[in-house]
């Protein structure tokens, strides 16, 4: 899993903008309304998701509009797949031994 994607989403404004854009495709000025940011800095951050890959821009007409890549998403979920698995064996195992502490305590009421 390369670091870029995680450098580009650690700032929160980014990943607002990410969520924004899993409704569909905006413009700049969609997003920076959307987030209350002035749009320099909204297109400072998209910036940075364009060269993270995390996003394309499409032109239509005299708009450009954004949207989400899906591959680097895809990659981020298979990376997160291993770590899935062990927090299921660590859960299960908790719900195990709360499971036997609650009966312990209903046996001696």
């Amino acid at each position: 899993m390369d670091n870029t994607t995680f450098n580009a989403l650690a700032e929160p404004n980014r990943l607002r903008i990410v969520e924004l854009l899993l409704e569909g495709p905006l413009t700049v000025g969609d997003i920076a309304d959307g987030l209350g940011l002035r749009q320099p800095q909204a297109s400072k951050h998209l910036r940075v998701l364009l060269e993270a890959g995390l996003v394309e821009v499409q032109a239509v007409a005299n708009r450009r509009n954004y949207k989400l890549r899906l591959e680097p998403f895809q990659e981020l979920d298979s990376w997160l797949e291993t770590y899935r698995s062990v927090w299921d064996e660590r859960l299960d195992a908790l719900e195990n031994y709360l499971q036997k502490l609650k009966n312990k305590q209903n046996n001696q009421n």
